[in-house]
């Protein structure tokens, strides 16, 4: 597909700190691309050079055909921002907000726009509703339909589903692959692994360096770990006994048992199978998205330190 984001060098510091340091990137027209890492990587910062709501110090390229130097205004003018936390008026109306973010569009039949709007989400029974009555999942529906009421050609979510419950998150969820089939650009800021796994592709930023890039399902064989399910009646023992054994790099809880994980496949098989002795089940495991992400920020080294 054509590329609706191809940038190459992006570099933003503030003071004597790199916070993006050398990005480069390539966005498919219609992808869901998500930005994975840990707080204060540089994700929102990336995407706000993306889409000409800052300027780099260094680095160029294009989003949307047009420059993100040169050009930014073209670009936010074909952009929706849906803000981590919500920013619309809590004192209007759920029609009032979309009627306001209508007209700061300058949007032809405002009234038919709202409209609109208000049935693709669902929001037409609580139109008359005030913004800050809402719930959670409906102040996400209302944000996405403001976002969305100009018809933009790219879409930034910036960690879109934090304290959302599980239904309203598969709803939302589903409306962006609807937007992404009628070719809507999304980037996604997220530390959220049930965020992440909807993404089409994911770039691994760790403190102002791009780590990985590349489809989702590839990402766990490309850090290249070996991992282990470990099922015990004494789960903190087993842990105790695996942190800083030979080979075991990783050592996280899932529920009711443990994962190990680390690249000295030989040498973290054996630690593994010394469990045994104390009368856990040890089994091989394919690593998955959510131990690739541990492992890369726990080998990441935080610019600010």
């Amino acid at each position: 597909m054509t590329a609706a984001i191809s940038v190459t060098g992006l570099t933003k510091r503030f003071g004597d700190r790199t916070v993006v340091d050398d990005l480069a990137l390539e966005v498919p027209r219609g992808a869901i691309y998500g930005f994975l890492g840990p707080n204060g990587s540089g994700k929102t910062t990336t995407i706000r050079m993306v889409c000409g709501l800052l300027k780099p110090d260094a680095g160029r390229g294009r989003a949307l055909g047009f420059d993100v130097i040169s050009e930014s205004d073209r670009i936010k003018e074909r952009t929706g921002y849906m803000t981590q936390k919500f920013s619309l008026y809590e004192d209007l109306s759920i029609r009032e907000n979309l009627e306001f973010i209508a007209r700061l569009y300058r949007l032809d039949d405002v009234k038919g726009k709202v409209d609109e709007s208000l049935e693709k989400l669902g929001l037409s029974e609580r139109a008359a509703q005030l913004a800050g009555r809402l719930s959670g999942g409906w102040k996400q529906r209302l944000a996405l339909a403001a976002c969305m009421i100009h018809t933009p050609d790219l879409l930034l979510l910036d960690e879109p589903t934090a304290g959302v419950d599980p239904k309203a998150r598969r709803d939302f969820w589903d409306e962006i692959r609807r937007y992404s089939r009628q070719g809507v650009t999304t980037l996604v800021s997220t530390h959220y692994m049930d965020e992440a796994v909807q993404c089409d592709s994911i770039a691994y930023i760790a403190y102002g360096r791009k780590l990985v890039d590349a489809p989702t399902r590839d990402i766990p064989k490309l850090v290249g770990l070996s991992a282990w399910r470990i099922l015990s009646s004494d789960l903190d023992a087993a842990e105790a006994a695996l942190r800083g054994a030979p080979g075991v790099e990783l050592v996280a809880r899932f529920g009711a048992e443990l994962h190990a994980a680390g690249r000295g496949g030989t040498a973290l098989a054996s630690s593994v199978s010394a469990l045994k002795s104390s009368g856990a089940t040890v089994e091989p495991m394919e690593a998955g998205l959510e131990e690739a992400f541990i492992h890369l920020m726990s080998h990441s080294a935080d610019n600010f330190r």
